[in-house]
């Protein structure tokens, strides 16, 4: 069938998609390289884990791609579909972290995913998943508006309700429940994707997967030079661990790996190398750190309040 599930192309160009990240990631840092982890999965399948750590701009700087598979569907995948428990199942995704060194540089993450599930004498059941979110520490609306405004324009060629809608998800989605807050500023979250047709929904995971760097290194380039002190690097670290909270508490990537029997180093690469807790800590009102609660930490239409769109 025309509309069938091309897994070969869909794995060629997710290995494409990383090594781009990859080389455009270490041009940006100017001295860091990637070490290469290519590993096997006992229950079937594999992948290629690449981290960059100690770099020049990016202190730390994970790209993982896998394809596995198995006889059956770990529970964090059934958990919203339970009518897909036991069937085999083949996923592959490219998902990235990146946490740079300074503290005016924002973390970011990205992720596009495909899953197929299947069982004998039943029609295959298959999706996409992914999209990007961006963590500031010390918020710039300039910075927040590009990275909006690069999402919204690669979701453009497919609705006016593409961005709006997926923008709120992702709002929905990357919020730390007990504490209340946002992970970050946002962008986009989709999962199960399949209404518009395999070739249609491919499409926009290639739109989403390629726009990922113009949303991401002007900021990288923008930021990379701005002075910092152990004032922000506090900071930072104290805020990275709002990341490690949902990371290892929420993120369904997170928990379908650990679930599913995936390479241990390559799932926790995203966690930030250095970072710090502190007990009941509040910034000082006022504060450039305040401002980071006060104004980028809430979900706004960013575009939406930005006269040049």
């Amino acid at each position: 069938m025309l509309d069938t599930p091309d897994i070969q192309a869909i794995e060629a160009y997710l290995l494409g998609l990383q090594d781009r990240i990859c080389d455009a990631l270490e041009h940006a840092d100017g001295g860091g390289r990637f070490r290469e982890d290519a590993w096997k999965r006992e229950a079937g399948g594999g992948g290629r884990t690449r981290v960059l750590g100690d770099g020049e701009v990016f202190e730390q700087a994970g790209i993982n791609f896998s394809h596995v598979h198995g006889a059956g569907l770990p529970p964090s995948a059934t958990a919203q579909r339970p009518e897909l428990a036991g069937r085999g199942f083949q996923a592959l995704g490219v998902s990235l972290v990146i946490h740079p060194r300074n503290p005016y540089v924002p973390t970011s993450h990205a992720n596009v995913r495909f899953f197929l599930a299947e069982k004998p004498q039943a029609d295959p059941v298959w999706w996409f998943g992914g999209g990007y979110d961006l963590t500031p520490y010390y918020g710039f609306e300039e910075d927040v508006r590009h990275w909006h405004r690069t999402a919204r324009d690669a979701c453009a060629p497919f609705g006016d309700d593409v961005y709006p809608r997926f923008k709120q998800w992702c709002d929905d989605y990357f919020y730390i429940r007990h504490r209340e807050e946002p992970r970050g500023i946002g962008g986009l979250f989709f999962d199960d994707l399949n209404q518009w047709g395999f070739s249609r929904c491919f499409e926009f995971l290639r739109a989403v997967g390629d726009s990922y760097l113009r949303a991401y290194l002007p900021i990288v380039q923008r930021r990379r030079s701005q002075a910092y002190g152990e004032r922000e690097t506090d900071f930072q670290r104290y805020r990275r661990g709002r990341y490690v909270e949902f990371n290892l508490v929420y993120d369904r990537g997170t928990l379908f790996g650990l679930q599913s029997g995936g390479r241990t180093e390559s799932i926790l690469m995203s966690l930030p190398p250095r970072v710090a807790w502190r007990y009941d800590w509040r910034p000082a009102p006022g504060s450039p750190e305040a401002r980071l609660y006060e104004v980028f930490l809430k979900p706004r239409d960013w575009l939406g309040e930005d006269s040049s769109d």
